[in-house]
């Protein structure tokens, strides 16, 4: 490569930000301000927040229920935050559990904790009180915590926490007055005042999917340029412009949107609650040009009856990005076909961080790939042996890069080969270079003593016009090994069967992958992030 690679890379980076607003003609001292900010967070993920404060203080940075934040404010609001939680009588706390939806709270206890060097635990606002206990104990473990929440969590924090009744709870978001910390009684108690400044970055500890089973805690630092150019090379993401998010910021694709929109000086718009229409109308309103969202929110949207969605134009997108799940073909074709070539398909994982993008020119071409991989990222596809398999051959998918995480919290890490980690799925790339992922690496059955993919399944039911979504599970068959088992939801006034589903997948694949039942059920169990929870219907199976 040469000596000259490191100021290549350096130029490239730069040629990207100048053509993305990033760097912008302004004053040298602005500029200064700007490194000395990034430099008092050490650099951290949360850097961006303090750069935007800096760099366009009185411009809106949150817009939520409650209002406009500038990026002033937001600054001003992390430093009275992290000043009161350094106050509180047990002193400051060493890790932040944050198990909140999307508003200004879930932001001022995110940037708080980095300033004072805690690690923030994010939370899946879903969990059940067993499963948050189990969490809190395994990442608290030896370690003073603190629990920032939303009132409506209450029941399930004071289940959690029923063993450990000394650890400091403050409400992040609440709609009800009462003698309790709040993150807003907190603010305004210690306004103007600054904490003191941890020397070392925090970590933030995202949570794996966790659709089998307990989620594992991954520990993430940031602070690579690389990303920046990898997203900003493929997704047309534009400095100072707004974008609504409202996939879940405690998942590692809503997190990254909204840590990658404050770098970017973006106005971010988000709510606490999801809802399709409300969506649309606030990309018209505020002339987003990015929507950030997780696939299950294309589809909801896309259930809207025409004359709703026909009120809406969303001529202000640029790119609506998605992450998290499998996205349906057909309602990335209709989405596009009504608001425009702007859906990028990101195949990420927690561990991995960005591994490929689907650009809106690859989604018309095959709109259930996964893309082509990042710049920087290099993927190849292995045999149980680790040997490369030909192209459109299936096998494990293993990545290098240098998003990848720092590690679980159990001190347990990915298998690696040759420097390339695992990325738990399997999937194979076409001959255009597009990959595929075909689904997780332990969803895979043998039936009979032949290999057989629930996804090839899935997307073949799905394919049947009475049927709105799908999923196929393996079990175990005394007889067979395993066998699959078949869960859908069908269209309104749809007039298929069991046994005539069963036909169409005789009519299009093996007979070894006809599922041996099929269950029709009003809707799939999701997470909050989208995805389908197949230990729930695990456990139906059970449980029958």
């Amino acid at each position: 490569m040469g000596i000259t690679d490191p100021v290549t890379k350096t130029l490239g980076l730069l040629s990207t930000m100048v053509r993305a607003g990033v760097i912008a003609p302004m004053r040298p001292d602005k500029y200064l301000r700007i490194a000395g900010a990034m430099q008092r967070e050490n650099m951290a993920i949360t850097s961006g927040f303090a750069a935007a404060a800096q760099r366009c203080p009185d411009r809106a940075g949150l817009i939520d229920e409650l209002g406009i934040l500038t990026w002033r404010q937001i600054d001003q609001r992390a430093d009275a935050f992290a000043a009161a939680l350094q106050a509180l009588p047990g002193g400051q706390p060493e890790v932040i559990a944050l198990m909140a939806r999307n508003h200004r709270g879930f932001v001022d206890a995110l940037i708080a904790a980095n300033r004072i060097g805690a690690d923030v635990l994010l939370l899946n606002t879903s969990f059940a009180g067993p499963a948050l206990a189990e969490v809190m104990e395994r990442e608290g473990e030896g370690r003073s915590v603190a629990v920032v929440y939303d009132e409506e969590f209450t029941d399930t924090v004071d289940r959690a926490l029923a063993g450990r009744p000394d650890t400091t709870r403050i409400v992040a978001w609440t709609d009800t007055p009462g003698d309790r910390l709040t993150v807003e009684g907190m603010i305004a108690e210690h306004g103007g005042q600054e904490p003191v400044r941890a020397p070392e970055k925090s970590r933030v500890i995202l949570l794996t999917s966790g659709t089998t089973g307990t989620p594992k805690g991954a520990s993430h630092s940031g602070g690579d340029p690389s990303v920046l150019k990898a997203i900003l090379d493929r997704t047309p993401w534009r400095a100072e412009q707004p974008v609504v998010i409202v996939a879940p910021m405690f998942h590692a694709w809503g997190f990254s949107q909204l840590a990658f929109a404050a770098s970017m000086s973006c106005t971010i718009v988000t709510r606490r609650r999801f809802d399709p229409e409300v969506t649309l109308e606030l990309v018209d309103k505020y002339r987003a040009t990015g929507l950030c969202v997780v696939p299950v929110m294309f589809d909801r949207i896309m259930d809207l009856p025409d004359e709703v969605l026909d009120k809406y134009s969303g001529r202000s997108l640029r790119f609506a990005a998605a992450s998290g799940s499998r996205m349906r073909p057909d309602v990335v074709i209709k989405f596009m076909d009504r608001f425009g070539d702007v859906i990028y398909n990101n195949y990420n994982a927690t561990e991995a961080g960005m591994i490929a993008t689907a650009t809106p020119r690859d989604l018309r071409a095959a709109p259930d790939t996964a893309g082509r991989p990042a710049e920087g990222t290099e993927i190849r596809i292995l045999d149980a042996d680790f040997n490369e398999v030909p192209t459109g051959e299936v096998g494990g998918i293993y990545v290098r890069n240098s998003t990848q995480f720092d590690g679980y919290t159990t001190g347990k890490t990915k298998d690696f080969h040759e420097g390339f980690m695992s990325s738990g799925d399997v999937g194979y790339f076409d001959d255009a270079g597009r990959l595929f992922v075909v689904g997780r690496d332990d969803e895979m059955i043998v039936s009979g003593g032949e290999n057989v993919y629930p996804i090839e399944v899935e997307k073949t039911l799905a394919a049947h016009p009475d049927v709105a979504e799908a999923t196929v599970l393996g079990v175990d068959d005394e007889k067979f090994g395993q066998r699959l088992e078949a869960f859908v939801v069908l269209t309104a006034d749809a007039a298929a069967t069991p046994e005539t589903l069963k036909q169409h997948v005789r009519d299009n694949l093996a007979n070894y992958k006809v599922p041996r039942e099929i269950t029709i059920l009003d809707e799939l169990p999701r997470g909050v992030t989208g995805k389908i929870s197949r230990k729930d219907l695990q456990d139906r199976l059970d449980n029958a």
